[in-house]
């Protein structure tokens, strides 16, 4: 896996960042090519991303799948015992209850909701007008230091107790190397409904020909991934709500 420092040297000798990527299209253009390209993008079947998730002084080791075809997959290990926490076969979603650690099905506005979060795979930005989203260039803005073009992006609205409800995500594309560090997502939803989740995304490293960050991180919890697999080998039955313990 190579680092992301190099990426953008054959651009360099190309364009001047002065006076390319004016247009949100043109930023997003860009950065699919930086990435890995469309082509390449759009070749992926699955990723099968391994890390640990730290919340606090807790630090959890998942995996976690995602698919072309709408499937997703999150394992955990809880004290030694390593569990599927949640899976959506593309039809049905369930994770398990916090409280009885039982399998519980989603119900269906969560599940409409996961199938069209699924279709963002493997990135939001890939083929973003076929999927009925747009974009555009609110204007730059300096973050930590760096300065960043900041994306408004409007995705299909998100369901919330029977309603419709707008779907927007701020992405800082730092302009050296045209990949997002920050995002920003409002929760429409829960505890925290109409806060803002800002998530830091760095680490930029080499899989098999495409670039993913590594580590993603807001102040509640970092997900830092040590190894990615691209189209891994899956089972259906991996995905499936498994069935209620017997009682005794």
């Amino acid at each position: 896996m190579k680092n992301l420092k190099t990426l953008l040297f054959a651009f360099v000798l190309t364009f001047s960042i002065g006076s390319y990527a004016q247009t949100a299209e043109e930023i997003v253009d860009t950065y699919l090519e930086n990435i890995g390209g469309k082509e390449k993008l759009s070749q992926l079947k699955g990723v099968k991303m391994m890390g640990s998730m730290k919340m606090g002084n807790m630090s959890i080791p998942f995996e976690m799948v995602s698919t072309k075809d709408g499937k997703q997959l999150v394992t955990i290990e809880l004290q030694g015992n390593k569990m599927v926490w949640s899976a959506f076969d593309g039809e049905v979603s369930w994770q398990r209850n916090q409280m009885t650690m039982e399998p519980e099905k989603s119900d269906n506005e969560a599940t409409q909701n996961l199938k069209n979060e699924m279709e963002q795979f493997p990135d939001p930005f890939l083929n973003y007008k076929e999927k009925g989203y747009t974009v555009e260039l609110i204007g730059k803005e300096t973050i930590d230091g760096a300065e960043t073009f900041k994306i408004k992006l409007t995705k299909k609205p998100i369901l919330v107790n029977g309603e419709s409800k707008p779907n927007i995500s701020h992405y800082y594309f730092d302009t050296e190397n045209f990949v997002p560090i920050v995002t920003e997502t409002q929760v429409n939803e829960g505890p925290m409904k109409g806060q803002t989740i800002k998530s830091t995304l760095s680490d930029y490293q080499e899989v098999d020909g495409i670039y993913f960050p590594f580590s993603i991180g807001n102040k509640f919890q970092t997900m830092e991934f040590k190894e990615m697999k691209l189209n891994p080998e899956l089972e259906a039955a991996s995905f499936a709500l498994p069935k209620p313990a017997a009682k005794k």
